[in-house]
């Protein structure tokens, strides 16, 4: 039987297979074919259109597809800052603004101006001799408002008067007057703390000053196990060390001359005799390797007994950072107490009463509430503290201190031993005379342009809190458009 169709006819449609309903396929040609499975083949890629669109992309070439990826575009970001120099600028100090108004009425600080209980509400200058000395120690802060006006100026508050009175009467008796300043945010306990220090350089006190204790723990500076110290091991930090005697010499540089040895040094690495003048004690520290043996060497020596030694004053400010672990791990990568680094420890013991300094003197410290750390221990003990010492009128029921949240278990034993006899003092907020007297001192120096009246002394006093000093200053000086 013959094909309905011949060979030739296969490539096209059949015409007897449309005629039935059936869909034949079409082969094409091999000459033809409409697509290739082979490989492609390795050529070189086409060169870009200019130099410029090579710089800004890098091309990648895979098998069968291209991908570019551009580079950002860089940018001549000029000379990085050398190490240490960012913090320099963050903690740099201004103290005087030549385009604020002298203010004439505005008397210098003398040794008996913070303990007269005459100049409260008034406005006294810091001399030139004491600025140098506040500012060895790093006294004055960041955060505060030194710069704005002509020359660095305190307000002398009742809690000023209150706490250099009792630093007084802590040296008629020989005693130490041990402090805690509390209070609300901003409300001045770093100012107060600085007052505390001029007091004391303005009566020939040494001042041991700690500036921000969050640098003792929170593991920035290098340190080391002290040698046969056990149960617990003791660690020095000699860099920091070697820091705070440069600023112990510089700020007490006058009272260290005069003032002579009592026993010999021989461990040093200068050898120091009998007679000789404390200054050339804290001379020997030359290095941070000896720096710890050679403050030992200087607390001691200031804390001889039978000698006739000044009065001393220890202080440090935000206190919270050293009632926690610390940030410094031991060989076997234990978190390190901050009670266990030496010169925490020296602090706290003297904060405890357990050093008693031989012309009397005091040891205070100042919380913070911007950035220190919640302490429960601490802030138990504080409240327990205010709380005893509340007066109580005759006919009331004396009030039950605060006692222990049983079911919370993040309690420090050590913490409360050390705040459990101090004395607390709240610096809270100041009245409208004190508002007042510092209002007419920022206008006279060109900075509050209004007249100060009643009302506007009510008007700031209420926006700022009540009388909390920080927030009177945001809301007239900070504030203001020029």
């Amino acid at each position: 039987m013959s094909a309905s169709n011949c060979l030739r006819c296969l490539g096209r449609p059949s015409v007897a297979g449309a005629s039935r309903g059936v869909v034949v396929p079409v082969f094409a040609p091999r000459t033809a074919a409409p697509f290739s499975t082979t490989a492609v083949q390795n050529a070189l890629p086409a060169k870009p259109k200019s130099a410029e669109h090579q710089d800004r992309s890098v091309r990648v070439y895979r098998a069968g597809r291209k991908m570019t990826i551009k580079k950002k575009n860089t940018q001549d970001r000029g000379k990085p800052p050398l190490p240490g120099e960012r913090k320099a600028f963050r903690k740099k100090i201004v103290l005087s603004n030549d385009n604020a108004f002298p203010v004439p009425w505005v008397t210098e600080m003398e040794a008996s101006s913070l303990s007269n209980e005459n100049k409260v509400g008034s406005i006294v200058s810091l001399p030139p001799a004491l600025q140098d000395q506040l500012r060895a120690t790093e006294a004055f802060q960041p955060t505060q408002t030194w710069g704005l006006f002509r020359k660095p100026s305190t307000l002398i508050r009742k809690e000023t008067v209150e706490l250099t009175g009792k630093m007084e009467k802590a040296v008629e008796n020989k005693q130490t007057a041990r402090i805690v300043l509390t209070g609300e945010k901003i409300s001045g306990k770093s100012t107060m703390l600085l007052q505390a220090q001029s007091h004391a350089y303005l009566n020939n006190w040494i001042v041991i000053h700690f500036p921000d204790a969050q640098e003792l723990t929170n593991g920035s500076t290098e340190y080391a196990p002290i040698p046969n110290t056990e149960n617990p091991t003791l660690y020095m930090q000699q860099n920091y060390c070697l820091k705070l005697l440069q600023s112990i010499k510089k700020a007490n540089e006058k009272i260290l001359a005069k003032l002579l040895s009592v026993s010999n040094h021989n461990e040093l690495p200068q050898n120091i005799t009998v007679n000789q003048p404390l200054l050339s004690l804290i001379n020997a520290a030359k290095e941070a390797e000896g720096a710890w043996s050679v403050f030992q060497a200087l607390w001691s020596e200031l804390n001889a007994q039978g000698v006739n030694r000044p009065p001393i004053l220890l202080s440090m400010d935000n206190l919270p950072h050293i009632m926690k672990m610390s940030e410094y791990r031991s060989a076997s990568f234990d978190q390190i107490h901050s009670h266990d680094l030496s010169l925490v420890r020296l602090f706290t013991e003297a904060l405890a009463g357990n050093t008693r300094f031989p012309s009397g003197g005091a040891v205070i410290a100042a919380t913070n509430r911007n950035n220190g750390p919640r302490i429960p221990s601490m802030e138990l003990a504080l409240k327990q503290r205010l709380a005893e010492q509340i007066k109580v009128v005759e006919g009331e029921e004396a009030p039950e201190p605060p006692v222990r949240d049983p079911y919370f278990k993040g309690y420090d034993d050590r913490v409360e031993k050390v705040l459990k006899t101090v004395e607390v003092m709240e610096v809270n907020k100041i009245g409208k005379r004190e508002a007042r007297s510092l209002m007419e001192y920022w206008a006279a120096s060109g900075l509050l342009r209004t007249t100060v009246d009643e009302q506007v002394v009510s008007e700031k006093w209420t926006l700022g809190g009540c009388g909390v000093l920080g927030e009177m200053e945001r809301a007239a000086l900070l504030t203001m458009k020029i």
